[in-house]
């Protein structure tokens, strides 16, 4: 699942600030934040057919995870749209497209840790490549339970979409060793939160089952996921899940935007087996890629 280069990205173009630069050229102050603590907030979103997938509800996230942590100057959000449409059109890109949006607390007049140091306002840094699903969406993934826990709200609130992914980085490097595609990721009281990466569901029964968006990220995804599968009638259900509990689903996918929904089929060497013929996650598959267009926001025509 290693993700490879895709050459025609060789030349794209890369919003850092208020300007366009070529990739080779897109360079940030070693005094930025994002650089000196991570102090950072950003977005994944996904061009599907002249629109953008779920843009509103990004971006909504985005100025909640600025706002809380006590981010000057934010800039409009109208701003911030019309940014990522002048990036999208000066690189023709209309579809098949994910975009890295990160906004961070901005330079530093000297290096340090106090935010009162950040004298000029965030920097906005729009990074848009040509790139599929990361996952195999129709064979699944594989994955093992990491021994790093996710954050709880009483270290690093996971509501807050930060650019400090250490905590992930750390469940990701495990998975590797392992040669597992992901790392699934536990709670403080040893409760499935999700993966490093994305979140995470299990189906029993024809029930559908996720974890508490406690100690994990309130994905745009999870989000929608939930929402359709009231629409088209299946029960969803929010509560603590243990291991256990995933060993024995019929069905277990994970959800994200840059994976969309995609099948777990082995969880620390057990297989899944779907015992009860269960369909659940085809028809919310299904559901879903019907929902795009109405989710998304169109690119202004030049």
């Amino acid at each position: 699942m290693l993700q490879q280069f895709n050459p025609k990205n060789k030349d794209i173009q890369v919003f850092i600030g208020d300007q366009l630069y070529h990739r080779d050229e897109a360079k940030i102050s070693v005094f930025d934040s994002v650089v000196q603590g991570g102090d950072a907030v950003w977005e994944g979103l996904r061009v599907y057919n002249g629109a953008i997938f779920s843009l509103d509800r990004h971006l909504d996230r985005l100025y909640t995870s600025a706002k809380a942590l006590a981010f000057d100057a934010i800039p409009d959000r109208q701003w911030v749209k019309n940014a990522i449409f002048e990036t999208l059109h000066a690189n023709e890109m209309y579809d098949g497209v994910h975009i890295r949006l990160t906004l961070t607390r901005g330079e530093k007049i000297t290096s340090g840790m106090d935010p009162r140091l950040n004298q000029k306002g965030p920097c906005l840094i729009i990074l848009p490549e040509w790139k599929p699903p990361v996952y195999d969406n129709k064979n699944g993934i594989s994955v093992i339970t990491a021994h790093i826990q996710r954050n709880s709200p009483r270290h690093l609130d996971s509501k807050i979409h930060h650019n400090n992914l250490l905590n992930n980085i750390l469940a990701k490097i495990q998975a590797n060793i392992a040669g597992a595609d992901a790392a699934l990721m536990l709670d403080a009281y040893g409760f499935v939160a999700e993966l490093n990466g994305t979140n995470i569901f299990m189906v029993k029964n024809e029930v559908l089952y996720t974890p508490h968006a406690d100690a994990c990220l309130h994905g745009i995804t999870r989000g929608l996921i939930l929402e359709l599968a009231e629409q088209i009638k299946i029960k969803a259900v929010e509560r603590n899940l243990s291991l256990t509990e995933f060993y024995g689903a019929d069905q277990v996918f994970c959800t994200g935007t840059m994976g969309e929904l995609t099948p777990i089929t082995k969880i620390d060497g057990r297989l899944i087996e779907n015992n009860s013929q269960t369909i659940v996650l085809e028809k919310l598959q299904e559901a879903f890629h019907t929902i795009i267009p109405k989710y998304s926001t169109s690119i202004p025509k030049l």
